[in-house]
């Protein structure tokens, strides 16, 4: 059983900046954390930073010069630092992570920009 714990999240104004964090425990043997989502209220959900396995990184064009992802192998763990935050950033944030075919999600954690 795998287990994804987001955490960072919370109310930030505008032009702030949160640290997210993700933390794989569990039957971790050959999964790979993929990356983090995001679904605002009413709206589907989409990709915000994905990492690969050779640590390349793609972004959301909404994300591109704010956000950074990023990952420690050694405690599997993954990050999503998001600068200059913006109103539309609210969002539940998810964690997620594939084994083969299988993908894994978090619970989420809630982001709030708002003044």
């Amino acid at each position: 059983q795998v287990q994804l714990v987001e955490s960072g999240g919370g109310l930030v104004q505008p032009g702030g900046s949160l640290r997210l964090s993700c933390a794989a425990s569990g039957s971790i043997t050959s999964l790979h954390i993929k990356g983090w989502y995001r679904q605002a209220p009413g709206k589907q959900r989409e990709l915000v930073a994905g990492i690969n396995n050779d640590d390349s990184t793609n972004y959301a064009d909404s994300a591109k010069g704010r956000f950074t992802i990023s990952r420690d192998n050694a405690k599997n763990m993954v990050y999503l630092q998001m600068n200059s935050l913006k109103p539309e950033d609210t969002a539940v944030y998810y964690c997620t992570a594939d084994r083969g075919f299988h993908r894994y999600w978090g619970q989420g954690t809630q982001v709030t920009v708002s003044s």
